[in-house]
């Protein structure tokens, strides 16, 4: 596993955004481990997290596209500090946009805001963590309706690697049903590799227990390979 894949990891836990023991997702599903991307709250915790974004971003789909979205409302600091590291670590100028919920009808009027969307254009959506591939529904008619345009992929911090709406997983139905890649930091599968039964400062964050839990919650919910 590369080098910063592992850092990230530890970020994440050290930020508290991974975090194990009972939870619910959205959709119901009881689940032993929880992502939450609202811990990222400090300046230095934000730059850090457009770095691995960057590197994500970079290593499959390049620097050579026009726009990173970010969906609302999660999205937008994410295509902000992800656009901010591209231009600092690779030289890329690359425009964030992000929608709002609701249609300004004053001063700088429509539904998006950030860099204007143009015929054209290549596009890269960035977003938390997808589970069930809601947000990208959302997604792709207001970048069709914004322009004639080449949505390349999608970009998470994390792939749960869980089933979405078939046996495939949230992502791999993105791709299949978008024609686009899709890309993690990190997948739950390289998550365990690093934490299980391996120290960080001086706690075990996975033990025995906890992968157990894990592993059953992938034998009801698991996508297929």
């Amino acid at each position: 596993m590369e080098q910063y894949k592992q850092e990230f990891i530890e970020f994440m836990v050290d930020c508290q955004v991974l975090r194990f023991g009972d939870f619910v997702t959205k959709s119901g599903r009881k689940t032993p481990f929880f992502i939450n991307t609202g811990y990222y709250r400090t300046g230095s915790q934000l730059k850090k997290l457009g770095q691995y974004y960057a590197k994500a971003i970079a290593d499959r789909f390049g620097t050579d596209f026009d726009i990173l979205f970010g969906p609302a409302y999660k999205g937008i600091p994410l295509s902000v500090t992800a656009s901010m590291a591209l231009s600092e670590e690779y030289g890329a100028e690359i425009g964030y946009c992000s929608n709002r919920k609701e249609i300004k009808d004053h001063g700088d009027k429509g539904i998006l805001l950030g860099t204007p969307i143009e015929d054209g254009d290549r596009v890269v959506i960035i977003e938390d963590v997808t589970t069930a591939g809601t947000s990208v529904e959302e997604t792709m008619p207001i970048l069709k309706a914004a322009g004639s345009v080449q949505v390349l992929g999608l970009v998470v911090s994390v792939d749960r690697m869980e089933r979405g709406k078939t046996e495939q997983s949230a992502l791999q139905e993105i791709s299949a049903r978008y024609g686009i890649r899709t890309a993690a930091i990190v997948t739950m599968a390289e998550v365990v590799e690093h934490l299980y039964n391996r120290p960080y400062k001086g706690k075990i964050i996975i033990d025995d227990s906890i992968k157990a839990a894990i592993d059953a919650y992938y034998e009801q919910y698991g996508c297929a390979k």
